[in-house]
């Protein structure tokens, strides 16, 4: 059963947080809780849920203030791994690795399990992956928010931990085209095996994401280096030749940090889906020590022609040589079109204190602004498992990430409230132009839209629904001179329904946005 607490009254945090930019939020503390994973509900940002290692679940319905948490019980199993997503009904899934009573049977599947209600309670689960004893691994899925489809891909391991040359780790795909009922058989997609020995010359890191055309992309890290794959027919059919992407230096992805057990640099793959420029491009974050064993960096990666070339590496973050940054995550806010990073970083230490750090670009890649988003530096020692991820969700400026700490050697999850608006300081200081609240907001007919130019530039102004659907275009890319200016626009005029929109705003080659809420 669930339980329900919170973990700070107004006035302790008001007492402990006066001087905090971004307020740093315990989820749950204990033994076993590495490898956290989060998700920011499109429909409703304040709705969040989590997971960790082993079995835990935790919901917020407050914008990740308090928390809830239960254990998650499965016939299947529960093994860690948690990989949390939802699709557009606000249904939300949590896929897991599997530990079924049964000699030789441990991680032999990939477990999904659903919650209609937010979080509060999950059904058994179903799978995907089963191959007799073959062990299923490092799995990450993604929603289609066209058709509510879900793709999962992961490692499969002939035998997990061998040394033979006769055992292969390989990529497998899945599909659900039934809000995770069922599953597709599953498909090898990689072109180039691994060995099974959970190194740098394992294949592993294959974490999918969506294209604006319903494309799914996916990359990985193994013998070749970093490489990348595509479907575009619902993961009917994948390239024959995967694509190379870059080298990860030696040892490749798998690679020593001085107190931590274990550390990887696996990728991560985004596409952007939001409304501006950058919509269509390709991301990949990863982690690796080209630059020696005593500067890991975090390195970013795009394509801006559905991944069949890439640009050159570009190092996210922006200290000087000679520290250690590592478990990176990334994400897309699809409204905003922002690229959203978080990972662990010594850059302010000469020892092994950590600290988490943040990065994001607002400019599809090109350049990144660092932050510190962690209140206080923390000690990791090797014999406490940190898992192998961190992870970030991010909607409409709603930036949640999510990691572990340890106080002495008691482990915690830990989230924070990101204050966009300390970030946004640095951000938009030089904006062209500044855009206001619509007003009347709420609206039930018709609301006005004003903006305010600072210089001349070409204008355009469009309003969407929460995924992202283009609903109205109110100035279609017309050149303004330096003023303020104000647009009417009438849901009567449109085929929608009451809830929430945006308004953006582009001039030049930046652009910004605000929610409105119509009322019928």
């Amino acid at each position: 059963m669930m339980k329900k607490y919170i973990l700070f009254t107004l006035s302790i945090l008001s007492f402990l947080w006066v001087d905090a930019q971004h307020l740093n939020i315990v989820i749950d503390e204990g033994s076993g809780l590495s490898e956290p994973s989060i998700f920011v509900s499109p429909n409703n940002p304040d709705n969040l849920v989590a997971g960790a290692i082993i079995n835990k679940y935790y919901a917020s319905n407050d914008g990740g203030l308090s928390w809830s948490e239960g254990e998650l019980t499965s016939p299947y199993g529960v093994w860690g791994d948690p990989c949390l997503i939802v699709d557009s009904n606000d249904d939300f899934y949590y896929f897991h690795l599997s530990s079924p009573s049964g000699f030789g049977s441990w991680i032999d599947r990939i477990v999904c399990q659903k919650s209609t209600d937010l979080g509060q309670t999950w059904t058994s689960g179903n799978y995907m992956g089963l191959n007799g004893t073959k062990a299923q691994d490092k799995h990450w899925a993604v929603v289609n928010y066209e058709n509510n489809h879900i793709y999962v891909t992961w490692t499969q391991f002939d035998e997990y931990g061998s040394y033979s040359p006769n055992d292969y780790s390989n990529i497998h795909f899945s599909k659900s085209p039934d809000n995770g009922e069922t599953w597709s058989e599953a498909l090898r997609i990689n072109e180039v095996s691994g060995d099974c020995v959970d190194e740098g010359n394992t294949v592993e890191g294959a974490v999918p994401a969506v294209g604006p055309n319903g494309e799914i992309y996916v990359s990985w890290a193994g013998p070749l280096g970093l490489v990348f794959d595509k479907s575009l027919d619902e993961g009917e059919t994948w390239l024959e030749n995967d694509i190379f992407v870059s080298d990860i230096a030696a040892p490749g992805w798998s690679y020593n940090i001085p107190g931590i057990s274990r550390c990887n640099g696996l990728p991560i793959t985004c596409c952007n889906l939001s409304h501006g420029e950058y919509n269509g491009d390709i991301y990949i974050n990863w982690s690796d020590q080209r630059n020696g064993s005593d500067d890991t960096d975090i390195w970013f990666i795009k394509s801006t022609d559905g991944g069949e070339t890439w640009s050159e590496i570009r190092r996210v973050n922006d200290d000087e040589p000679g520290k250690q940054q590592f478990f990176t995550w990334m994400t897309v806010d699809q409204i905003t079109g922002y690229i959203w990073f978080v990972f662990y970083d010594r850059r302010n230490y000469d020892d092994t204190n950590t600290d988490v750090y943040m990065a994001v670009s607002t400019d599809g890649g090109d350049t990144f602004y660092n932050f510190k988003v962690s209140e206080t530096p923390f000690l990791p020692y090797s014999g406490t498992f940190f898992g192998d991820y961190t992870n970030i969700s991010a909607h409409n400026n709603t930036i949640r990430p999510i990691w572990t700490r340890l106080e002495g050697s008691y482990p915690k999850i830990m989230t924070a409230l990101v204050n966009e608006n300390i970030v946004s300081e640095k951000l938009v200081q030089d904006f062209p132009f500044s855009l206001q609240q619509n007003a009347p907001n709420p609206f039930d007919e018709s609301t006005y839209i004003s903006f305010k130019l600072r210089s001349q530039q070409n204008v355009s102004l469009m309003v969407f629904d929460i995924f992202n659907h283009p609903v109205a275009t109110l100035i279609d890319n017309e050149t303004l001179p330096t003023g303020k200016y104000t647009r009417h626009f009438s849901a009567a005029d449109y085929p929608i329904n009451s809830g929430f929109y945006y308004f953006v705003l582009r001039a030049g080659q930046k652009e910004t946005h605000k929610k409105m809420l119509l009322i019928k």
